[in-house]
């Protein structure tokens, strides 16, 4: 089927193009141009974008949808905000799903409770004699009632996990909050997620994701992590019947209980999972925690609330020596690597074993990228263009909150408060930018995240966060679309050009022709994969 775009303007991937109509023949873009009238035939489909922009479809670089599906159809705290709120949604959900032997789901913010850390004895009213475990927005750490803690046998005797830590009362015990590897102890006693239940989130996920506008994304973990079953057999499913109309890469899982003994299985692994929308080319490396419980790993340790330096500078969840023998391997291999690195030390620790990887085997175009990167040294900035490492942010988090204001800035202190997401410094070092959401964590609304980079500010604060490092609007919605298609290898996609795949989005207005503060409330009106539409009022033609 033929479809002609008119009377609206384009961005191309790379730059705004006003005044532009487009043409796509058989899944590809035919042409571009001012009014492309002689290619208007008796069975062309002509779309009239009245005045909004037609853009290359977003691509996630950095997204767990399985995961976003599952907490959607589970107690969802993420619209909630606050004890109360939390609880009442928790209450209608036990009542609203009598039979389910755990209550479960996530999504409570952490400057939502004292210290960041809610307690069992919240949850046991409301969630009656059954055990209770629930996420929190960032999955770094779980909220169980004192059922769950019983039946895992946590007492004030459990030491705490390497990779982990219990919040205790000032006798030892539990009291309801276990972050990063603590999950474990109650996490191991979850009924599994059942293999229907995976492929129905994926679905609702990708129809989501595509009223979004996003096309393609990276999804960050597959394999058993965080008390969640392997989601690869659901995305097996959906590529062999069809139904996975979104284009994805999947970047399994390096499980930090192991070495280098994995890797073989990765390749076995790798090499079974290619689909037409479907590849497994990526190996996901979580080298260290988040800010807002300590365990991103920092080169000084973090202060106290009184200003005072601690002993405590995080974790590496992976030795240093060992990730550069690792990731060289791994690059040998012919993966690419996707680490999440939060802190400044994770972020030099990761950029240290690319370099490692790259001294080694040369480029073998495989496009590394370093998820997150919320705190870089200036000394690192401009390694990133010099090693050829993609810079994959999540603009979303780049904002004065509750959880920046309350929970980061006074135990990161000035200096390295000024660090944070230094999107502008790495695009004019000539970094790569790519942008992802890490949905569930936070939104996954590129317009949102896009408004953010823009602005470095949303409609919670009154002042920009460090608004030297804003990007300006060509320049964030290349990182969300060319940008994050270069990272997934997608390089028929992510361009309005002659010839590139018709994996494109409508937006109701062109945010270039706007205010900056206005980019967010724009909304995408159709989806396109492969010149069909997946998405919007035609796609029920």
């Amino acid at each position: 089927m033929d479809t002609l775009f008119v009377n609206g303007s384009v961005f191309d991937g790379l730059r705004h193009r006003p005044g532009l109509a487009v043409a796509v023949r058989s899944g590809r873009i035919a042409a571009i141009g001012p009014d492309l009238g002689e290619l208007r035939g008796p069975h062309t489909t002509v779309v009239d974008l009245a005045g909004g922009l037609l853009l290359p479809g977003f691509v996630d670089a950095h997204i767990h949808p399985v995961q976003g599906g599952l907490q959607r159809a589970r107690c969802d705290l993420a619209p909630a905000s606050g004890l109360a709120a939390y609880q009442e949604s928790i209450a209608r959900y036990a009542v609203q799903h009598p039979d389910v032997p755990w209550i479960l789901g996530g999504g409570w913010h952490q400057p939502d409770f004292p210290g960041a850390a809610p307690v069992a004895i919240d949850l046991d009213p409301v969630t009656g004699d059954r055990p209770a475990f629930l996420v929190n927005a960032d999955h770094h750490g779980a909220w169980a009632n004192s059922q769950a803690l019983a039946l895992a046998g946590i007492d004030a005797r459990t030491p705490d996990p390497p990779d982990g830590r219990i919040e205790r009362g000032p006798d030892g015990s539990p009291t309801g909050t276990l972050h990063e590897g603590a999950m474990d102890l109650v996490g191991r006693l979850l009924p599994p997620t059942t293999h229907i239940e995976l492929v129905a989130a994926l679905m609702d996920a990708q129809a989501y994701l595509h009223s979004l506008g996003i096309t393609g994304w990276q999804d960050a973990i597959l394999g058993a992590y965080a008390n969640m079953g392997d989601a690869t057999p659901a995305y097996v499913e959906l590529a062999r019947e069809g139904r996975l109309t979104a284009r994805v890469v999947g970047a399994l899982w390096w499980q930090r209980d192991r070495g280098a003994e994995q890797i073989p299985d990765l390749v076995v692994r790798r090499d079974s999972l290619k689909f037409p929308r479907f590849r497994a080319g990526s190996v996901k490396i979580m080298q260290d925690g988040v800010a807002e419980n300590f365990t991103a790993g920092m080169l000084e340790p973090y202060f106290d609330g009184c200003g005072c330096r601690t002993a405590n500078a995080g974790l590496s969840f992976v030795d240093p020596a060992e990730l550069r023998q690792h990731v060289t391997r791994l690059d040998a291999e012919g993966f690419q690597v996707h680490v999440h690195a939060i802190g400044d030390r994770a972020v030099r620790e990761a950029l240290d074993a690319f370099e490692t990887a790259l001294t080694e085997n040369g480029d073998g175009d495989l496009r590394h990228h370093i998820a997150h990167l919320q705190v870089i040294h200036p000394d690192d900035v401009g390694r990133f263009a010099k090693l050829g490492v993609a810079a994959n942010m999540q603009a979303l988090w780049a904002v004065y909150e509750p959880q920046m204001v309350d929970l980061t800035i006074p135990f990161l202190g000035p200096e390295r408060t000024a660090w944070q997401y230094p999107f502008g410094a790495l695009a004019r070092s000539g970094a790569r930018l790519a942008a992802g959401s890490d949905w569930p964590v936070s939104s996954p609304d590129p317009l949102a995240a896009v408004h953010v980079a823009v602005n470095r500010r949303d409609d919670r604060a009154a002042d920009a966060f460090l608004p030297e490092q804003a990007l300006d609007l060509a320049a964030a919605l290349a990182a969300y679309t060319s940008g994050s298609a270069w990272v997934n290898h997608a390089d028929e996609t992510g361009r309005i050009e002659a010839g590139a795949l018709a994996d494109l989005a409508i937006l109701d207005r062109d945010p270039f022709a706007g205010p900056p503060d206005e980019i967010a409330q724009a909304r995408v009106r159709a989806t396109y994969v492969e010149g069909e539409c997946v998405f919007g009022e035609e796609s029920s033609r």
